[in-house]
């Protein structure tokens, strides 16, 4: 009979820790799509909230940026202006506080008047502070 009791109890613990890690889950999705808008509509404000302050940026082409010139040269529209932002193949890990999320990002974008195409692979690394999922570090890589 403790046998089927702790089966029981093993049963529910799993259970409860798939419905928490699910609903971490959508959480950190609703945090990357408020990122994309932040990044698309130039929003600083959006932007400003959804990263974190020891944010770092880094680029497919290894330039790296901290979090305030990451924000400016989204805001720079002359260095480039993202029309859209599709992601694919998207992937979350959640450890404790932190989840890793990676993807298939393509842009369509306006780099000194001329309209582009971005496709990369991204790793971001989110942390939840204060209640809140926060970027915290992004890596691109060519693909």
């Amino acid at each position: 009979m403790k046998k089927v009791h702790y089966f029981v109890v093993i049963f529910i613990m799993i259970s409860i820790s798939g419905y928490c890690q699910s609903k971490q889950q959508k959480e950190v999705t609703a945090a990357v799509e408020l990122l994309k808008r932040g990044i698309v509509d130039a929003d600083k404000g959006l932007l400003g909230s959804i990263t974190a302050d020891q944010l770092v940026y880094g680029h497919s082409n290894g330039k790296v940026q901290n979090k305030s010139e990451f924000i400016s040269e989204i805001l720079d529209t002359k260095t480039m202006d993202y029309s859209s932002i599709d992601l694919s193949d998207q992937t979350i890990q959640i450890s404790g506080n932190a989840a890793v999320v990676h993807c298939i990002y393509s842009a369509e974008t306006i780099s000194k008047g001329a309209p582009g195409h971005l496709k990369i692979g991204v790793m971001l690394i989110w942390q939840k502070q204060h209640g809140a999922w926060k970027l915290l570090a992004r890596q691109a890589y060519k693909v």
